[in-house]
């Protein structure tokens, strides 16, 4: 997640700490111009698109880091993380897409930075744009896939990203399962935990955790950057010249940008966004219509949904927010499996009539799908509620536990992904029994987004 590095430009820069700060910053970026000789491009969108683009170098970092926190091996010279960021005309929303980096894409015609070999559009993995042709080919490849206008690029390198995560102090992440990843030695039990700069890259570098892969490295660094907005903006770091100094400072080795992206542009992006907070973000991925898409020469792809992200890219376009309008963060307690993931059927379990439908409209309304259909069980003299399951749904099964303290967890192998909640005594007794749920990454909303201060630690 080397784009905190990158996006705390603007949200430190709210601070108004002075130009002079900023001028020296700018001095050090390392400038690029990825929108030489375009031609044909999108028309211009309401709003500031930036693409940040993370690369995988790690030239800066001592062997001793690189044993300790398994950064070995080769730089791929390819864009490790890419995000498009939209900020709102009126300065007041950032919303923040990410893109799987093994996306199906078509790499516009082009010369070869490398070979100087002349190529015509060709699909490639959208994270070899940059390895063919820079951030040229990187913003033209996007904006070919997105139809959405880039007016600033931002590319940073991960060897400061440690450094930066000191500088404020490391960030607060918390877990509702054990996050456990070989490769890069990442052991989080169940808790909340604060990262320091090494710990932190550990994090938002890991993608052998579960099935969710790199889709499920791109839910925690979306994570991770709100948890470090939330740092940046609370802690008094804006109003604190020699702690602002120290964390801009830490930027400068690993930043490229456009020219046109430079300290006027910054001071003046960060005053206007001066009331910035987590609750002002919001985070989604490209919606997925196929994994492991294959391509000849290519191998496996991640193929994008063609009316979901059609609509996602038109939404930024017209500047438009992603999240659902929430009036305030609803009290809940964290599950590993979003309730709105799983199917519930509810059976009444006492003489009572009424019971079973009380319990469905109750767990309906903390999100998990029923069937809206409740029967009666064939016992109808049960004194604590029981919920049965498949044992391949064995963390649905826990989420819904959660929801229903005190019940009973029975695993019935071969039942089916369709999980069975039987009221019993207890929650005749107390229908209020049921404990509202959400998840770690609860995606809703028809892009699938959430703001920041959903994703951070309560």
């Amino acid at each position: 997640m080397r784009m905190a590095t990158t996006l705390s430009v603007v949200v430190l820069g709210a601070g108004g700490i002075g130009h002079a700060v900023l001028t020296g910053m700018e001095s050090g970026i390392d400038r690029v111009d990825p929108f030489r000789d375009m031609k044909n491009r999108p028309e211009g969108s309401h709003g500031t698109n930036i693409l940040l683009v993370g690369t995988d170098g790690r030239d800066k970092i001592t062997p001793a880091e690189k044993r300790k926190y398994r950064l070995g091996g080769a730089p791929c010279h390819c864009t490790d993380t890419i995000m498009i960021v939209h900020i709102s005309e009126d300065n007041g929303r950032a919303s923040i897409v990410s893109l799987p980096r093994d996306s199906y894409a078509e790499a516009p015609e082009h010369t070869d930075q490398s070979s100087g070999e002349h190529h015509r559009m060709h699909p490639v993995k959208i994270n070899a744009a940059y390895a063919e042709g820079g951030p040229q080919l990187t913003v033209r490849t996007v904006e070919h896939m997105t139809k959405v206008k880039i007016d600033h690029y931002l590319e940073v390198d991960f060897t400061s990203f440690m450094k930066t995560v000191d500088a404020v102090g490391g960030v607060e992440i918390c877990t509702v399962r054990p996050l456990k990843d070989s490769y890069t030695g990442l052991d989080l039990p169940v808790g909340t935990h604060k990262l320091n700069g090494g710990a932190a890259l550990q994090y938002v570098r890991s993608r052998h955790i579960d099935g969710a892969a790199d889709l499920g490295r791109m839910q925690r660094q979306q994570r991770f950057l709100a948890a470090f907005i939330a740092k940046a903006s609370s802690s008094g770091i804006l109003l604190n010249p020699v702690k602002f100094q120290q964390v801009t400072g830490a930027l400068l080795g690993s930043v490229r940008a456009d020219k046109g992206f430079g300290s006027q542009e910054m001071l003046a992006l960060g005053r206007a966004m001066k009331g910035f907070s987590p609750a002002s973000s919001e985070f989604t991925s490209v919606p997925i219509g196929k994994m492991g898409y294959p391509v000849e020469g290519i191998g496996s792809t991640i193929k994008w949904d063609p009316v979901k992200s059609e609509k996602l890219f038109r939404a930024l376009r017209e500047d438009k927010p992603l999240a659902p309008y929430r009036v305030k963060k609803p009290k809940a307690t964290l599950v590993d499996v979003a309730p709105q993931q799983i199917r519930v059927q509810v059976y009444n379990g006492t003489p009572t009539v009424g019971i079973g439908k009380s319990l469905d409209k109750a767990l309906r309304g903390t999100g998990f799908r029923t069937t809206r259909m409740p029967v009666n069980a064939p016992r109808l003299n049960l004194a604590r509620t029981l919920v049965t399951y498949d044992p391949r749904w064995d963390r649905s099964a826990k989420s819904l536990q959660t929801a229903l303290p005190g019940c009973e967890l029975r695993a019935v192998p071969g039942q089916g992904g369709l999980l069975k909640a039987t009221a019993g005594a207890d929650f005749k007794a107390n229908p209020k029994l049921v404990r509202k749920v959400m998840a770690e990454d609860p995606y809703q909303g028809e892009f699938g987004a959430v703001t920041g201060d959903q994703v951070v630690c309560p």
